[in-house]
């Protein structure tokens, strides 16, 4: 909504009056909302945005053009642009009053743009697209993504609305093992290493419930289990059984720090370091079993 001043002006044998101060308020036929179907987001991972305008005026509006800057911004000195956010293509979806309409026309992905669409009276358009978070989407303490839509068009000034999406705030937790030796004599001796890396913002606490699981085959016996280089106890951080080869970690044993993030000076791109936790378990090799 926007308001106008007028004043007018009386000349008079060298003398000047003025008259009173009036205002108007003009009332925006047009509006724009603009939603995130996920707060949230993580590399490589695709979000929807529902686009909404609203006409609350009597006149319906033709070819309008929406525009939306998939989150660009700049960095560093000077100032670089880069676009945090990857249409999807043909993910546009156009709908008029809930109704959907045919797939209108998108005349660019970057900065993606949307033509033709239609915004009758006393109704409403919808766009709906979807858009993944790639390797420029900011990662770390304080990281967003500001999405702006704009939408222009012939009988009404521009007009533009705003999305913020935040870092997903989890663990994202993954696991490798190793061998060594990786050949060995009977009943010989063998260390595996399992590797636990954290590409998350957020530390993996004990209060996550995790708990690592393994049945080795050949069972191990004489075996022995450190987390992080501290020495564990059978019965107070984990189980073992020789009939089996079952291992498992008991609750609260496992914590997993939080990853670190980097954005390249010069190409803007965010890396990330994975935060590790390690579990090494050693035994001497015993027949195979059943348990697979």
């Amino acid at each position: 909504m926007a308001t106008f001043y007028n004043q007018a002006t009386l000349s008079y044998n060298g003398n000047v009056a003025s008259s009173n101060i009036t205002a108007g308020e003009i009332l925006e036929s047009l509006t724009v909302t603009k939603t995130p179907v996920n707060g949230t987001y993580a590399a490589g991972r695709d979000n929807s945005y529902v686009i909404n305008i609203v006409n609350n005026g009597s006149t319906s509006y033709n070819n309008v053009t929406v525009t939306d800057d998939l989150g660009e911004y700049t960095f560093g000195d000077p100032g670089t642009s880069v676009v945090p956010l990857t249409y999807v293509t043909g993910s546009v979806k156009y709908f008029v009053n809930g109704v959907p309409q045919s797939a209108p026309t998108v005349t660019s992905e970057s900065p993606l743009t949307v033509t033709g669409i239609s915004v009758p009276a006393g109704g409403n358009a919808s766009i709906v697209y979807t858009a993944a978070a790639n390797r420029f989407a900011p990662l770390g303490e304080n990281a967003a993504i500001d999405n702006t839509v704009t939408v222009s068009g012939a009988g009404f000034s521009d007009i533009s609305a705003a999305a913020r999406v935040t870092p997903e705030n989890a663990p994202s937790l993954d696991i490798s093992k190793a061998l060594s030796p990786a050949a060995v004599e009977e009943n010989g001796r063998v260390t595996y290493t399992f590797t636990i890396q954290n590409s998350g913002s957020t530390e993996a606490t004990v209060d996550d419930d995790i708990v690592f699981s393994d049945t080795f085959n050949p069972v191990l016996s004489n075996l022995t289990a450190e987390f992080n280089g501290r020495p564990w106890t059978e019965g107070t951080n984990y189980s073992y059984s020789e009939t089996t080869g079952v291992f498992r970690s008991l609750d609260g044993q496992i914590t997993v720090p939080p990853a670190a993030f980097e954005q390249d000076p010069a190409t803007g791109a965010w890396s990330v370091q994975p935060g590790v936790s390690t579990i090494v378990i050693s035994g001497n090799l015993g027949t195979e079993t059943d348990a697979g």
